[in-house]
């Protein structure tokens, strides 16, 4: 019979009940499916000691981080989550009486949940401007997905001729470092880019628009009036839609809030709060443009082939792409 791990209370107590019964060791082996041996050591512990308990649990060496130990480390990381593990071995071997390895407390925090990731990037809000995320989310908690999908969303969006995030990885022996198939090139500001600007609701993409130079009143005026205004009063032809914007100075340049108050009877501007782009659902759509560029087989060498590369992204995105983002609000 092969090596078995130890036996549990329960399986002690039926061997000592059915030697108590009367029968022999080998029948009780034969019973029980133990060795004969087992039997007998069992039953012979339980005669002399009144064991019925394995001891296992106690043997080895003894963790040298208590359960008070282990709340001690998790204050430490709570207080400074950006704290390497060697920082976080100096600090906790300065209050304790024992001095643990960085190896130690690396396994330590594992076995309490804990694990090295990359932050997630969130934007910088001041006091005013949670405040004002908290009163845009009470104010639309009661909508339901009928009522966004009558929002058209809005942003623009710039797109690299080269550009790493940090997201790529190579695997490579330690003497492939410099290996051109194991390089990848940059360049300084990316070596120029494209910005578009576009527009979607649940029911339609709407047009994508590059701009060839800086988003001005003046140029993003021309915008509204040429794109803006076709969609929103073909998509909600009852005057019931809302349009969404972010605060860029040049969204609320004066002659941009002339040309809207003039069509508020045609639909209306949604108020949105600042600092809020990861509100916005078109970002997703962005960053599904950014990884289908990433993985064209022949990537855009000037600026002219990524410019076509977006524009023929943008018209192929699945509408269950984008119907799913608006029923996720």
């Amino acid at each position: 019979m092969g090596k078995k791990g130890d036996l549990s209370d329960f399986e002690r107590g039926m061997i000592v009940g059915a030697r108590r019964a009367g029968l022999s060791i080998s029948e009780t082996a034969d019973l029980l499916g133990f060795s004969r041996t087992t039997i007998s050591r069992v039953y012979r512990e339980w005669s002399e000691k009144e064991k019925t308990s394995s001891e296992r649990q106690f043997c080895g060496r003894k963790c040298l981080v208590d359960a008070r130990g282990q709340r001690r480390m998790a204050r430490l990381v709570r207080a400074d989550r950006r704290a390497t593990v060697t920082q976080i071995t100096t600090r906790y071997n300065q209050g304790g009486q024992k001095s643990i390895s960085e190896r130690t407390v690396r396994q330590i925090l594992r076995q309490m949940g804990y694990s090295s990731r990359r932050p997630h990037r969130v934007p910088l809000l001041s006091a005013k401007n949670r405040k004002l995320r908290l009163q845009f989310a009470q104010a639309h908690r009661n909508w339901t997905i009928e009522d966004w999908k009558n929002v058209a969303w809005s942003d623009e969006s710039r797109f690299l001729l080269r550009h790493s995030d940090g997201r790529v990885r190579i695997w490579r022996l330690q003497h492939e470092s410099m290996d051109p198939s194991c390089l990848v090139s940059t360049v300084q500001a990316g070596s120029g880019g494209v910005m578009v600007w576009g527009i979607f609701s649940w029911h339609s993409l709407g047009p994508l628009v590059p701009i060839e130079h800086r988003c001005n009143a003046t140029a993003y005026l021309s915008i509204v009036a040429d794109h803006v205004h076709p969609f929103m009063t073909t998509m909600y032809p009852t005057s019931d839609g809302y349009f969404q914007q972010d605060n860029a100075p040049c969204h609320k340049a004066g002659i941009i809030s002339d040309w809207f108050l003039e069509h508020d009877n045609e639909f209306t501007v949604l108020k949105w709060p600042p600092q809020s782009p990861d509100l916005n659902p078109i970002e997703h759509l962005w960053d599904v443009v950014e990884r289908e560029i990433r993985i064209m087989d022949v990537q855009p060498t000037n600026l002219r082939q990524l410019c076509d590369a977006i524009m023929s992204i943008w018209t192929k995105l699945p509408e269950e792409c984008f119907q799913h983002l608006v029923e996720s609000m």
